[in-house]
């Protein structure tokens, strides 16, 4: 909190205390990067695993801290003269972003412990906390400075993770787009902040939403220019099209457990970001962040599901090429809500929020069940996953009830109702055009996720061609790659039997 006391002569005190406990969560995430990396020095070859059961406790331990926190009410780093601005806020919106960014690693931890000794094992840990802490930081920031620095510390970490995979040339490519593309982009965002710096002289989100209300004529130009760029970086971030042609390349190219943690730790980071500046930030600009979010909806749920739609099962990594425009499908169903904010009220959001932690979760299991089946099929194609009920009923099962959740099908209830929220945002918001688009999306998306759960319970092929043998089952499955699929689908099974969480959680004000 601020110490806001004068001095004799009756001046402002400019000396701030820091809410230790408010930052705690992305401190503990950076503090224990820090540790690995030094302790990566020290650490014989014989015990380097100890370092990501480290990163696991780390995790677990900023996880943690979120409890105590749970009221919403706290904030630090804010200015002394009287206008409640703060540079960081831990409300709702920040701790239930936050709970999914750092869960969404720890899974992401769980599934690279097998695979982090194939890795420089140091710097892949270091790496991956020290993006999460970044991750963490995000949803809490009220300013531009913090939340560009937050988006960046979250994204420099993840372009190193993607090419971590030294002398794998694919590994290199896909890290060398998702690098270059995401500069363009962040350039672009930074221009639109000089510019709204400039029209309003602040960095506080709150103290722009108020100046931006009466901002001088012949400054409105500017001013609408800034925030349409600003929008361009966190539209990147989000891999809304037409931003999303990094995607598959990255996803394909990154480990699989990077690529799972982009798909929705990235995911998350994208749209916290771009939810703090559309409806804190520019709320007097609704008028033109609304129907280019609603455009850019629309279009990014069509280019990521018939872009799926169109994945052959024998080409290689096909699977994951799939999942990776499924989840560029999926934020467009993630921008309706904020699209609809700037027709209605801010409650909107909370549908966003919903639809991620559901998709947060089934996402992650899927990719679980995908590593699981790398071990015996590096190719990961579709048709790899023909008969995994035969070898691996328990997994079949898993991946069958994740696809089925994205599907929005039942037993994945909780896919369902997630999708009825983000339906009935886009018609209470009188967008009723935009809602038609996503039903003939969801209709689409049916035809490729039941075809992949369809093949989970299919017969084998004959013969012994590349992709048509059944996945074997190996010796011995990593305990932590078990856990990850095992709490992703308890998460997936528990929300599922009380659906009515998320319609509640739709309906309550994060801000």
């Amino acid at each position: 909190m601020t110490v806001a006391a004068g001095s004799a002569t009756g001046a402002v005190s400019l000396v701030q205390s820091v809410d230790w406990l408010a930052i705690a969560p992305p401190v503990i995430a950076a503090s224990v990067a820090l540790i690995v990396l030094v302790a990566d020095l020290f650490v014989g070859d014989r015990h380097k695993p100890l370092l990501g059961y480290g990163a696991v406790a780390g995790l677990v331990a900023a996880l943690a801290t979120l409890v105590p926190l749970r009221a919403g009410d706290r904030t630090t780093f804010c200015l002394t003269d009287g206008s409640q601005a703060c540079s960081y806020t831990a409300d709702h919106f920040a701790l239930v972003i936050q709970a999914l960014v750092l869960g969404g690693a720890l899974l992401t931890a769980l599934l690279s412990i097998g695979d982090a000794r194939k890795l420089p094992v140091g710097e892949f840990w270091f790496l991956l906390l020290a993006s999460a802490a970044g991750a963490a930081l995000l949803p809490a920031a009220r300013d531009l400075a913090t939340l560009v620095v937050a988006l960046e510390v979250a994204s420099l970490p993840a372009f190193a993770l993607v090419g971590i995979k030294r002398g794998d040339r694919r590994s290199s490519e896909a890290a060398l787009k998702f690098f270059l593309s995401s500069v363009v982009a962040t350039a672009v965002m930074l221009l639109g902040v000089s510019f709204v710096y400039a029209t309003t002289g602040t960095m506080h989100l709150t103290e722009i939403a108020a100046r931006l209300d009466d901002v001088p004529g012949r400054f409105s130009t500017l001013a609408a220019a800034g925030v349409v760029l600003t929008l361009v970086g966190f539209a990147f971030k989000t891999a809304a099209a037409p931003f999303h042609f990094w995607v598959p390349d990255t996803y394909v190219g990154a480990p699989l457990p990077i690529a799972a943690y982009l798909s929705v730790v990235g995911k998350a980071v994208g749209f916290s970001g771009l939810v703090l500046v559309t409806v804190i930030g520019f709320p007097s600009y609704a008028d033109v962040w609304g129907p280019a979010l609603a455009v850019l909806a629309a279009l990014t749920m069509t280019v990521g599901n018939v872009a799926a739609l169109r994945q052959t099962t024998t080409r290689a990594r096909s699977a994951v090429r799939l999942l990776a425009w499924s989840s560029v499908g999926q934020a467009g169903y993630l921008l309706v809500p904020i699209a609809a904010a700037a027709y209605s009220s801010d409650e909107q959001i909370g549908s966003t929020v919903a639809y991620a932690l559901m998709y947060a979760v089934v996402n992650l299991g899927a990719f679980a069940v995908a590593a699981l089946v790398a071990r015996t099929h590096p190719g990961n194609r579709l048709s790899d996953y023909r008969g995994l009920y035969a070898t691996r009923p328990l997994a079949a099962l898993a991946m069958g009830f994740f696809l089925l959740c994205l599907a929005g099908l039942p037993p994945g209830v909780i896919g369902l109702f997630a999708k009825v929220t983000v339906f009935s945002a886009a018609v209470d918001a009188g967008l009723g055009w935009l809602a038609v688009v996503m039903a003939v999306n969801v209709v689409i998306a049916l035809y490729y996720y039941l075809r992949w759960t369809a093949a989970l319970f299919t017969a084998p092929a004959s013969g012994t061609g590349a992709g048509t043998a059944p996945p074997a089952p190996v010796n011995r499955v990593p305990a932590p790659l078990s856990l990850a699929i095992v709490l992703t689908a308890v998460a997936g099974i528990t929300l599922s039997g009380a659906p009515q969480l998320i319609l509640r959680f739709a309906a309550v004000s994060l801000f």
